[in-house]
């Protein structure tokens, strides 16, 4: 059997955690798709550009509290990273 590459969702994609991971994943694994998803869209924005591939990233601006927004993020995921943090 064919292995199929994966869609991930790394929810608080631009954090630290999120960055470090996005990058592992990209060096040791074959993704199809990495979705980042996050409030802050200047880090969204520095990270386009340090990895501007269209095929294989995308960008998405939401709050994990906003579920219709988030459910419309994981259309067709077959992994999600949950590294937001709900600051206050």
């Amino acid at each position: 059997m064919k292995k199929r590459k994966k869609h991930f969702l790394v929810t608080g994609g631009t954090g630290s955690f999120g960055k470090k991971f996005i990058d592992t994943l990209q060096k040791n694994y074959q993704p199809q798709k990495i979705i980042v998803y996050s409030r802050d869209e200047l880090k969204q924005y520095e990270m386009q550009q340090r990895w501007p591939d269209e095929n294989l990233m995308r960008y998405f601006i939401g709050d994990v509290r906003d579920y219709t927004r988030l459910e419309r993020a994981m259309e067709g995921v077959d992994i999600v990273i949950h590294a937001a943090a709900l600051k206050q």
